[in-house]
């Protein structure tokens, strides 16, 4: 067992109970956005999120361990993703990853936006022309230190 395995269990129960990621983070006590990252294997849980995702998800106590374990980052299979969405963000970073890069800059100076301090805000946003979707990205200013 590992935790792709645990992964794979906790989206299956998913499937099968019908579970809403935004009822699953309400009884974890976090956001919706953080919740899912922790289930789908990039965040690690406390010893109590992880027996409240073993109560929702039927999880052993080892599989319950493995939540618990700090996860390597980063769960895309390929260097260009293939899967439509996710595609469409590596497009956004493509083409407007230098203005970001530039105006970070310009307002904050010679650094990066963490995502460890991080948050992030998804919602619908109802349009006539057609409901978008927002997304707010909050992350830390680090600035580079001369040393």
């Amino acid at each position: 067992m590992n935790r792709n395995d645990v992964t794979e269990k906790i989206i299956g129960t998913k499937v099968l109970k019908g579970l809403q990621w935004h009822d699953i983070a309400s009884q974890v006590g976090q956001s919706k956005e953080w919740t899912t990252a922790l289930c789908l294997g990039q965040m690690t849980a406390s010893p109590e999120q992880a027996r409240v995702l073993g109560r929702i998800f039927d999880l052993t106590d080892e599989e319950q361990k493995w939540l618990q374990v700090v996860p390597y980052k980063g769960s895309l299979p390929t260097p260009v993703p293939t899967d439509p969405l996710i595609y469409r963000w590596y497009e956004v970073v493509s083409v407007y990853g230098s203005t970001i890069k530039e105006l970070i800059h310009e307002e904050f100076g010679d650094g990066i936006m963490s995502a460890i301090d991080f948050s992030m805000d998804i919602q619908r946003e109802a349009d006539p022309k057609g409901d978008r979707v927002n997304v707010v990205l909050s992350g830390k200013f680090l600035p580079y230190k001369a040393y």
